[in-house]
């Protein structure tokens, strides 16, 4: 059934059958697909996907309660969104990473008031209870592979300051925890990654401190306690201008990882990474022209 569908109005048929699961309202257009005629563009985002290197991902979006998919265009920015449903005001934490159909799947976690984080890969209807307790984390964010194994692994900051690497599966579960960072942590009120920043090979994690610091934390390569990152490079001040710092992968695609950023007045930002750790990103260029500010969640 899926895969006759495009991939953003099938998307919002699984992640329908999510929300149902988790005794959401929801409501999902489904009407017939365009074929994506006005992005001729998205087929070069899917080829990179299936590359090596970093490849691309959309941009999602929750607004109060509806959840939108911004697909990349394939040279800089998104595209329109397509609404993908309402009834997301009760997750606590949303996450997206690529999981399925040997990583060009564009998958979902989110996690309940009650702590329980659920799964739902983007082809097929099952969502899968991942586990309970997740509510000791107050930021949880898709890291890409960091632990040097093939599925991409998620990073969860404990509300007491720790750092926690959970390594990815084929069916969507992660390995048993590894702290990756032993304290000080809740200094950040941004993370993000999915991808090499510093041109080593190796995926890294970008944080931003609560003085709107941004710093680079180069990632080893290996899931070993508190030896999965390396000593944090500085970047600069002024970050703190913006709501949400997230990655998309190669947005651009020109084979290196960028951020995406939206400020206070509603634009949307692409820093377009360089590969060099002493300078991972060029000047911003404005990709958004307004509106932005109104999601409460950017992933």
């Amino acid at each position: 059934m899926f895969g006759q569908l495009s991939r953003p109005v099938r998307r919002a048929v699984v992640y329908a059958v999510l929300v149902a699961v988790s005794a959401f309202t929801v409501m999902v257009s489904r009407a017939a697909p365009s074929l994506w005629d006005e992005h001729t563009d998205e087929a070069a985002a899917q080829a990179a996907q299936a590359a090596p290197g970093p490849v691309m991902f959309p941009l999602f979006g929750r607004t109060v309660d509806r959840l939108r998919d911004y697909e990349p265009k394939g040279a800089g920015g998104v595209h329109s969104y397509r609404d993908l449903g309402s009834g997301w005001e009760e997750a606590t934490a949303l996450v997206q990473s690529n999981v399925s159909e040997n990583g060009q799947g564009n998958d979902l976690y989110h996690r309940m008031p009650d702590g329980t984080l659920y799964y739902t890969a983007e082809r097929g209807g099952d969502t899968k209870t991942i586990g309970r307790g997740w509510n000791i984390y107050t930021l949880l964010v898709s890291v890409g592979n960091m632990g040097g194994t093939t599925h991409p692994d998620i990073v969860g900051r404990h509300a007491d300051g720790t750092l926690w690497l959970y390594q990815g599966r084929a069916d969507g579960t992660f390995a048993p925890r590894i702290r990756i960072g032993t304290g000080g942590w809740n200094g950040m009120n941004a993370l993000a990654g999915r991808g090499d920043y510093t041109g080593d090979g190796k995926a890294d994690l970008v944080a931003r401190g609560t003085d709107g610091t941004l710093h680079i934390y180069p990632g080893t390569g290996n899931a070993v306690q508190d030896a999965a990152l390396e000593s944090r490079i500085t970047l600069g001040a002024g970050w703190g201008a913006y709501k949400s710092i997230v990655s998309t992968g190669d947005n651009d695609g020109d084979g290196r990882t960028d951020l995406i950023a939206n400020d206070v007045a509603g634009l949307l930002w692409l820093f377009s990474g360089t590969g060099n750790a002493s300078a991972p990103f060029a000047p911003r260029v404005q990709i958004g022209t307004a509106g932005w500010a109104a999601f409460d969640s950017l992933f």
